[in-house]
C-alpha cells in the first residue's frame, strides 16, 4: 500500500522559511515523478514543483521559481520542499503526490498524501 505522509507545515510570518517533508513507502513501481501541489482557500489545487525520479531533474511553476526548491533524499525516501521568502498568498494546504505525469498537473498523479497546512501572516 502506497503511503505519502507530509509534515513540516505551520505558521510563519511573511519573509520566513519552511521546509516541508514527504515520506513515502509501499511503492511497487518507481513513479515517473513526485510533486508538490497546493490548495489555497477559494482556489483550486495547483502544481508547485516536481522531481523526476530517474534523472533527479526538477521543474517549477513559474511563480515559484527562485523561492521554492524541491529535492529528494533517496536513501530515506523523503521528498522535500524548501520555501523561502514566504508571502501571505502562499497560505495553503500543501500536498505531496506521485505518478506517471504530466507532473505539474493533478490529473497526472496516482497517489496523494493528506496534506500539511502552511499559514503565512503579514
Amino acid at each position: 500500500q502506497v503511503q505519502l505522509v507530509e509534515s513540516g507545515g505551520g505558521s510563519v510570518e511573511a519573509g520566513g522559511s519552511l521546509r516541508l517533508s514527504c515520506a513515502d513507502s509501499g511503492f511497487y513501481y518507481r513513479p515517473y515523478c513526485m510533486a508538490w501541489f497546493r490548495h489555497a482557500p477559494g482556489k483550486g489545487r495547483g502544481g508547485v514543483a516536481t522531481f523526476f525520479t530517474e534523472t533527479g531533474a526538477t521543474d517549477y511553476v513559474d511563480t515559484m521559481k527562485g523561492r521554492f526548491t524541491i529535492s529528494r533524499d533517496n536513501a530515506i525516501n523523503v521528498l522535500y520542499l524548501t520555501m523561502n521568502n514566504l508571502k501571505p498568498e502562499d497560505t495553503a494546504t500543501y500536498y505531496c503526490a506521485a505518478g506517471r505525469g504530466p507532473c505539474l498537473y493533478a490529473s497526472g498523479m496516482d497517489f496523494w498524501g493528506k496534506g500539511t497546512l502552511v499559514t503565512i501572516s503579514s
